[in-house]
């Protein structure tokens, strides 16, 4: 029995001209957020915008760029970044154009809240319109903030918000009775009508083969869903000694 001959392999060079018609923005219509890519927002921009600080890769149009003020979010704002260490670092873009933000590579998803509230992780907010109200909030015990990524933003009424999450995001249930743990380090959302509960589980730590610390958890009980990632996300550790 003869045997077909192989096919030869594909070349996986490209021309230039096939590249840069392959990569090529585009106009999709979608409004003021607008996917280029999963992990590309582009904005079309005529006002202000809240973004995240660091996320402009590029624009075109005329765009001015402030950095938030000190006291802009308030000062129990600015007394809950100095104690966690962390914060929503904003940079605010005034004027006409197109704007592109990029985080980290991370994943972006785009939500049109519609009077609705979402509390996010603080590092996991790329950008949001004004008409969206934005207040800082953190776990009750401050021990939590050894953990990590528990300095949240609590967002109130109707407006696009984009977030971040490396790789695929895993939206989990919560109900009444039935409660979900999660790891601080892997949660970036979740209902505003929830209010996890911060606690410390000392046997994990032998599971997870970590030798110092306790290991934190986060409890949501009540109606409503949290948002995690397949990524423990660290942003501050406990100073060892």
């Amino acid at each position: 029995m003869s045997v077909p001959p192989a096919l030869p392999a594909k070349n996986p060079a490209e021309s230039l001209q096939e590249f840069v018609s392959r990569t090529a923005q585009q106009d999709l219509g979608h409004g003021v957020f607008e996917l280029e890519s999963p992990r590309f927002l582009e904005v079309n921009l005529n006002g202000r915008m809240n973004t995240k600080t660091g996320s402009m890769v590029a624009y075109h149009g005329e765009i001015k760029f402030t950095r938030e003020g000190m006291l802009d979010q308030g000062v129990g704002s600015l007394l809950k970044r100095a104690i966690s260490g962390e914060g929503m670092r904003l940079t605010y873009a005034d004027g006409q154009g197109k704007l592109y933000l990029a985080d980290q590579g991370k994943k972006i998803i785009i939500l049109k809240l519609q009077n609705e509230s979402l509390i996010v992780n603080g590092n996991d907010v790329l950008a949001f319109e004004g008409s969206l109200q934005h207040k800082i909030t953190m776990m009750k015990k401050i021990v939590g903030m050894m953990a990590g990524g528990l300095f949240n933003v609590r967002f109130d009424g109707s407006g696009l918000l984009a977030i971040t999450s490396h790789y695929q995001p895993l939206t989990l249930r919560v109900q009444p009775g039935r409660p979900v743990m999660t790891d601080p380090n892997a949660t970036i959302a979740w209902s505003g009508n929830l209010t996890p509960e911060l606690k410390a589980d000392i046997s994990l730590k032998t599971f997870l083969g970590r030798g110092s610390g306790e290991s934190m958890q986060m409890r949501f009980e009540g109606d409503g869903f949290v948002i995690v990632q397949p990524y423990e996300e660290v942003y501050m550790q406990a100073s060892g000694g």
